[in-house]
């Protein structure tokens, strides 16, 4: 009740924050590692993360399958471990409106702040039609808009929608995640022309253009914009450094003063880390199994394995890891973890 009198997550939102999309810990046997789980939200904690987000894409579609039935349990762990904190809860809801509406149910239940909303699987669905679905969900909860590349299970979503979405009331935020840059411009200047800049935060979703994303403020007419954040995949490995990058290029943003050189050199080898990790090479098919094999390289996670049993890194995958961890060791926060490692697994 307190963190809802005393803390504005909205504000807070739209100032920009460090959110990771939260990955799934399992075990040998592809259950899920309630121990593992808790010490990967702790770890996003203790790096400085300001949001979470959980039961997203990276945190695998899969866990709302019967045979699973993970959905609300993985909701579950995230929302105990940061009761009482200034976090932003976001909640990814996906499928059909039905399905969607029940799990923002969900999510309010549980104490979340706002709803992820994929569209992913509407992909015969009209504009008019997904901004009914848009509105069903915003009934239940604020909505975080997501545009979701195709490759990963989303679809192309044009200027005269993101205009109709950015004018719904309950929309706070929209990730944009198209990893395309006509298709970034086209969210930014349909939020910007509705006249509710200042009202809904933007948050990067591009895990190949990061920096960039961040530094850049984007002028249409006499309105001017920048990204405030990011909710990001790539941030769900090596979060401590991260953090210090955010606060760094927020800083740098804010200024407005020339970028210096050295941070668009650190913007290719952020996009270069990621190319490996998400599998870039193979239309990012290796990509959950990449964020686990770094994660498991600390000993956050026991594995990498996914609930898929083929899923898993693509054919030279490992070795492009490998390559990027010998040649940016200063992106990486492996003496963070290893120094608080034991009491998050505890």
């Amino acid at each position: 009740m307190g963190e809802q009198v005393h803390w504005d997550w909205q504000r807070a939102l739209r100032r920009g924050l460090v959110i990771p999309a939260h990955p799934l810990a399992l075990t040998a046997e592809r259950k899920l590692d309630e121990r593992r789980q808790r010490a990967l939200t702790r770890y996003y904690l203790a790096a400085g993360a300001g949001g979470l987000a959980v039961g997203v894409h990276t945190t695998q579609f899969a866990i709302r399958d019967p045979k699973h039935g993970l959905f609300r349990p993985v909701l579950e762990l995230a929302a105990e471990e940061t009761r009482g904190k200034q976090v932003v809860k976001v909640a990814g809801v996906c499928g059909p409106t039905q399905q969607a509406v029940r799990e923002a149910e969900i999510a309010r239940e549980l104490g979340y702040h706002t709803a992820l909303v994929s569209l992913g699987s509407l992909r015969e669905a009209t504009i008019d039609q997904l901004i009914d679905h848009v509105r069903a969900v915003a009934e239940v909860l604020p909505v975080f808009g997501f545009y979701l590349q195709p490759a990963v299970g989303g679809r192309v979503l044009p200027y005269s929608f993101w205009r109709r979405f950015a004018e719904i009331p309950n929309v706070v935020a929209i990730k944009i995640a198209p990893f395309n840059r006509y298709q970034t411009l086209d969210v930014i200047r349909a939020v910007v022309e509705s006249g509710r800049g200042h009202e809904i935060a933007l948050y990067t979703g591009n895990d190949d253009h990061i920096v960039l994303d961040l530094l850049t403020w984007h002028r249409f007419g006499d309105a001017s914009v920048r990204i405030a954040g990011g909710l990001l995949g790539q941030w769900a490995v090596w979060t401590h450094r991260a953090v210090e990058l955010f606060e760094n290029l927020r800083t740098l943003a804010e200024q407005e003063e020339p970028i210096p050189p050295e941070w668009l050199t650190l913007a290719a080898e952020w996009t270069d880390a990621n190319g490996a990790i998400f599998d870039a090479a193979h239309n990012f098919r290796g990509c959950i199994a990449g964020i686990h094999e770094v994660l498991r390289r600390q000993g956050l996670l026991e594995g990498r394995w996914c609930l898929d049993p083929e899923e898993d890194l693509s054919p030279g995958q490992l070795e492009e890891i490998d390559r990027v961890i010998r040649s940016y060791p200063h992106l990486q926060d492996n003496d963070f973890v290893q120094a608080h490692l034991e009491e998050w697994l505890k």
